[in-house]
């Protein structure tokens, strides 16, 4: 989601914008000078040295995480850094928005290196055609230096609504394939996502998440067959992008979609939920909570507990798993018409109450930090202090509902 939601469900829509490349050119300067008196016997002149050209800074390059619990960020826009949030995911001009490529996305990672913030770069596919396996566009993508790259974005969905961002599973293995090996040949160490799931409700939802697995089956047999003959890659070695946008933690603790899904595919990769392992096969890239055609009253009070209760319950739930969360949204938005109330700022990039349909400071959480306590009143500083490994008081659904 950059700026426009990504599709949740049936009722969540992106449109993508179609990028047209262009080519920089450099001009080559010839200069001539004339040649320089003879030097005489008492002086001999010292020969004029050609110029130099300045050189091109070498780039920030941040050292690669390898704890995937500290990947903690927040869906994000190109020059906005969020207090206390050391990771934000920026989406690259194929996802529909933005001039963020070539020297535009250079800077603006180096801009966010240098505040010692790393960035997920999501490449989404623009359709199904030749466009999709554009050389010069993931070459791009390589020398931008972003900390972790997500290939493709919710390639599996099935809706005709929005049936442009189907990719079969065999073209959909190319793209993958051309996009790893170039972001590798840059940085070898640099994470790199398969795409994301199409978002369903985990424990709900099971024949969807079935046929997900079955995708990857089949585009595993197309790398191995048309991509790589013989080869021998397999999807289960790969860490896949997940999206969750379901009301968890509303209207009571036990609504958990985001976990129900950690079940599921932690059974796929065949290792436990809680031992730490499923970080290195799983990013949560967009994690949220529903507000309209989910079941959610049409109210500012349940939107608004639905919306606080599905940031903290995400939180708690990638944290104990050990799997990174990237926070959907970093601000309000309109889309349609419609004003989507997911940041944790209003749309103009101010602070909002932890109640949103309250004043700053009607509801207040004593947070208990490693070595102080701090008092709450936004949803920046909320989920900073989360992140921070900071614990919410045990009366904190009360204070909320109240």
């Amino acid at each position: 989601m950059y700026n426009a939601p990504t599709t949740r469900r049936k009722w969540f829509c992106v449109v993508l914008g179609v990028l047209f490349l262009s080519s920089l050119s450099t001009s080559l300067v010839a200069c001539t000078t004339n040649s320089p008196p003879k030097p005489s016997a008492v002086q001999q002149a010292k020969p004029t040295p050609s110029p130099t050209p300045s050189p091109s800074p070498t780039p920030i390059v941040l050292p690669a995480e390898k704890d995937t619990g500290k990947i903690l960020g927040i869906e994000g826009t190109p020059g906005t850094s969020y207090n206390g949030i050391h990771w934000v995911r920026l989406g690259y001009p194929t996802c529909g928005w933005g001039n963020l490529k070539g020297s535009v996305l250079q800077q603006t990672i180096q801009t966010y290196h240098q505040q010692g913030i790393r960035v997920l770069l999501t490449v989404c596919q623009k359709r199904n055609d030749d466009s999709l396996f554009n050389q010069a566009l993931f070459d791009d993508v390589a020398q931008g230096h972003a900390d972790a790259v997500q290939c493709g974005n919710e390639q599996m969905k099935q809706d005709a609504s929005v049936a442009f961002l189907y990719i079969p599973p065999d073209r959909f293995a190319k793209f993958y394939d051309m996009c790893e090996r170039t972001v590798h040949k840059a940085r070898a160490d640099t994470p790199v996502l398969l795409g994301s799931l199409d978002p369903h409700v985990g424990g709900i939802d099971y024949q969807p998440l079935v046929d997900q697995a079955s995708y990857l089956d089949q585009m595993q047999a197309a790398m191995n067959t048309s991509v790589h003959p013989g080869g021998h890659w397999d999807w289960h070695t790969q860490t896949l992008g997940l999206i969750d946008s379901w009301h968890n933690g509303y209207p009571d603790a036990s609504v958990n979609s985001l976990k129900g899904l950690f079940d599921f595919w932690a059974g796929q990769f065949k290792v436990n939920v809680n031992s730490g392992e499923l970080g290195k096969h799983l990013w949560v890239v967009e994690g949220t909570g529903c507000f309209k055609g989910c079941g959610v009253a049409d109210s500012s009070y349940d939107v608004a507990v639905a919306h606080v209760l599905a940031l903290i319950t995400d939180v708690q739930t990638a944290q104990g798993a050990h799997v990174p969360l990237f926070y959907f949204s970093g601000k309000d938005f309109m889309d349609q018409g419609v004003y989507w109330p997911i940041g944790v700022l209003d749309a103009n990039g101010h602070p909002k109450p932890i109640r949103q349909d309250l004043t700053m400071g009607a509801r207040v959480l004593n947070m208990t930090c490693s070595s102080h306590t701090v008092a709450v009143s936004n949803q920046e500083d909320l989920l900073a202090s989360m992140y921070s490994g900071c614990s919410l008081p045990g009366n904190y659904r009360n204070v909320l509902w109240s």
